[in-house]
């Protein structure tokens, strides 16, 4: 299957690998299917709307920007996302980019959890937490420092 995509024009794509959000994304809750795509070079991806090219958003995994990064998934998420092992779950954050790169922010408070094995996804807003919509990303040598 061809779709169309923000950042790397007419992609195929497994139709296995699409992941549902059954609830769309906060913003974009039209948007049910998505695929990551891999951004050559980098440890980033695009979450890309199988249906929309314009709706693409750049995420990657927060326990590689913050080694301290840490949550407990609601009951219901658990359930929604019909989650029975911790090896069915990968977890995304969406950046926010900015120029220069340094001033790119990561929404901590509002992971993506998808079920890898179900290809079901959710973004999880983490309520009683310390965690905002806008961390600075840090460098592998700033984690170091703190």
């Amino acid at each position: 299957m061809n779709i169309q995509t923000k950042f790397h024009g007419e992609q195929e794509i497994n139709k296995e690998d699409i992941i549902n959000f059954p609830s769309g994304i906060p913003g974009f809750l039209e948007e049910k299917e998505f695929y990551i795509l891999p951004l050559e070079g980098t440890d980033l991806f695009v979450l890309q709307s199988v249906t929309t090219s314009e709706v693409a958003f750049i995420v990657t995994d927060p326990f590689a920007l913050y080694a301290q990064y840490e949550f407990d998934l609601p009951e219901e998420a658990l359930e929604k996302l019909e989650i029975q092992s911790d090896k069915d779950v990968a977890t995304f954050t969406i950046l926010t980019v900015r120029e220069p790169f340094e001033e790119t922010t990561a929404n901590l408070q509002a992971p993506l959890v998808i079920n890898q094995t179900k290809k079901l996804g959710k973004q999880v807003i983490l309520n009683q937490t310390t965690y905002q919509t806008k961390h600075k990303i840090l460098t592998p040598e700033e984690q170091g420092e703190r």
